[in-house]
């Protein structure tokens, strides 16, 4: 059914410079805020329409997008190249609402239904968005596929066939008791019933990971659950609600209902419940959970205390990693990344550079595989992707103060062997006006100073030891950086005392109107793992990571005076890189 409200089309430019296609449908009174929607896995945003009609909300803007491969949004259909691709372009198209419709992120509320719905929590964990509210209608955090084994098979052919496409069992008599609804389905020529194999896939991985840390999210948030859904299972919808962080949050389960929770016959009192969910959050100030002492209390400390203890010895688990152990220290006697990081720390500097290098070294064929091996795990293959994020929100930052006149002074706080940085300059139009790297480790110092000089760089550069945790220190850096830089540092300490001071130094040193770019690590699919085998840096100690949640470092940031404007994550959701501007003084 069509609004009474006339929609304009509008198209906006993804980060990969596709023109996605979405409808907006202006306010019929003054408006007070947006209403962003996006449609489930198959539809488009004209089976949004009736909505904007029925929440009933005038004084609302709203706004439903035709996801790239659905509608009359460009890509083959059902496609995208990656389901974290298609998570990116929820935060390009926020990004440009905002921008384009001068709407502000805390203004807007966000509706989204079955896949949509989890592109929109996985783009919350990600991406800690700062909008007003969330409202998730029959999220497909678990496809029903009623082939036994059916996953492993499809991730099986994959990897035999390449990507291929999978077609729709779902009938419109099992989307909805609404004949019109059942009807305009099956004749819309808009609809695609195949998605790639790559989209279910990554969209099933994705779900996992959200609906496990949806503490991660703290957003008020609106769960709907169809209670007759042939399409997704509900055990993983209650489990996210039980783990949501949001201190706000509602459940409702509606009996009867069908998978098309917004597109059911007798849909109004559910459409009721959302009208009035999101009328409340804008008419209650805006607040989000402090997370700036998750560090002391939370599912993120408890998370890590418990990797901390050790196991008993003679358990299974503790006789599993002390074999996983000592099959280590053997592959270190051929690999030499694998010896590299007993000798220095799998987390120190010397390790991280030899994985942005990436070439497998060790003793023969044998050495060099296990070394590839090595070299191939996820997080390492997430370590040099946040290597690429870096370098390409550096040069962004540098193109800002180009464009607005200023000096390019570079700051890394905890550099490394620096690599991602002086990398990330090479082939630029215009070389900084100055780069200091410091680092707390000597060996770091030294083979920075190296790096600099093999690549030409010491009249504008140098590196020298520094304490990244001393705000004195920082503070009394010259010249003053325009640009401030601390990666992969944080991560590795649980304290948010020690983050806080350092970050109050990088915000004495940092120019007002200068950036900072830092990264976060919001999850990690070995941890234990890495608690459990790998020993750090500092003397062989285990290497046991608390995780921070994206809104936890933006809240740390922003108390230190900077104003978040972007932000990077790996297809994994393992590391984030972010740039953010010091406010003026």
């Amino acid at each position: 059914m069509p609004s009474s409200r006339t929609a304009s089309e509008h198209h906006f430019t993804t980060h990969d410079r596709v023109a996605l296609f979405y409808r907006h449908w202006p306010a019929a009174r003054p408006s007070r805020g947006a209403v962003v929607m996006f449609h489930r896995g198959h539809e488009h945003s004209g089976r949004l329409a009736h909505l904007v009609d029925e929440l009933d909300l005038p004084d609302f803007d709203f706004f439903a997008w035709d996801a790239r491969g659905h509608g009359l949004s460009p890509g083959e259909r059902g496609w995208s190249p990656s389901f974290g691709t298609s998570v990116r372009d929820v935060q390009t198209f926020v990004e440009h609402l905002r921008d384009t419709h001068g709407i502000a992120l805390a203004d807007m509320a966000v509706l989204a239904q079955s896949v949509g719905a989890v592109l929109v929590s996985t783009w919350a964990h990600d991406y800690a968005p700062p909008v007003r509210c969330l409202v998730l209608a029959s999220p497909a955090f678990q496809v029903k596929l009623y082939v036994p084994f059916a996953r492993p098979g499809l991730a099986l052919l994959q990897k035999l066939r390449g990507n291929f496409f999978v077609n729709s069992y779902v009938k419109a008599k099992f989307l909805t008791h609404d004949p019109a609804r059942q009807a305009s389905y099956d004749s819309d020529p808009l609809i695609a019933r195949a998605i790639s194999v790559n989209i279910l896939l990554g969209l099933y991985e994705a779900a996992e990971r959200v609906v496990a840390d949806a503490q991660a999210i703290t957003l008020p948030t609106q769960l709907l659950i169809s209670g007759a859904d042939w399409v997704v299972h509900h055990a993983p919808q209650h489990a996210f609600f039980e783990r949501l962080g949001a201190a706000v949050k509602e459940k409702h389960v509606l009996d009867g209902f069908y998978h098309d929770t917004l597109g059911e016959k007798d849909r109004a009192p559910a459409l009721a419940r959302i009208r009035d969910f999101i009328l409340r959050r804008f008419a209650e100030p805006v607040s989000r959970p402090d997370l700036r002492h998750a560090d002391q209390h939370g599912a993120s400390r408890d998370e890590a205390e418990a990797l901390s203890r050790p196991l008993p010895a003679l358990s299974p688990r503790g006789l599993y990693w002390a074999a996983y152990r000592a099959s280590l220290k053997l592959g270190g006697l051929l690999s030499e990344g694998v010896a590299l990081g007993h000798r220095t720390g799998f987390d120190s500097g010397s390790t991280l550079d030899y994985v942005y290098r990436n070439t497998p070294s060790g003793a023969g064929p044998i050495g060099r595989a296990i070394d590839r091996n090595y070299l191939d795990a996820i997080g390492w293959r997430g370590i040099r992707q946040r290597k690429l994020h870096l370098e390409e929100l550096l040069r962004l930052a540098l193109r800002h103060l180009q464009q607005e006149g200023r000096p390019q002074r570079l700051l890394d706080i905890a550099a490394g062997h620096g690599r991602y940085v002086l990398e990330a300059l090479e082939g630029a139009a215009r070389r900084p006006d100055s780069i200091l790297l410091r680092d707390f480790s000597d060996i770091n110092v030294r083979d920075g100073a190296a790096l600099i000089r093999a690549k030409g760089l010491q009249d504008i550069a140098r590196f020298e030891k520094g304490d990244a945790f001393d705000p004195a220190s920082l503070a009394a850096v010259t010249p003053r950086p325009t640009i401030g830089i601390v990666s992969g540092l944080y991560e590795l300490f649980p304290d948010n005392g020690m983050v806080r001071r350092s970050l109050a130094g990088l915000a004495q040193a940092v120019e007002p109107g200068g950036y900072l770019l830092y990264t976060g690590q919001p999850w990690h699919p070995q941890l234990e793992l890495i608690a459990r085998a790998l020993t750090s840096h500092r003397g062989g100690e285990a290497w046991v990571m608390r995780r921070r949640s994206q809104a936890e470092m933006d809240q740390l940031v922003d108390e230190a005076g900077f104003d978040k404007l972007t932000q990077r994550i790996d297809e994994w959701g393992i590391f984030t890189v972010s740039l953010a501007r010091r406010r003026p003084a």
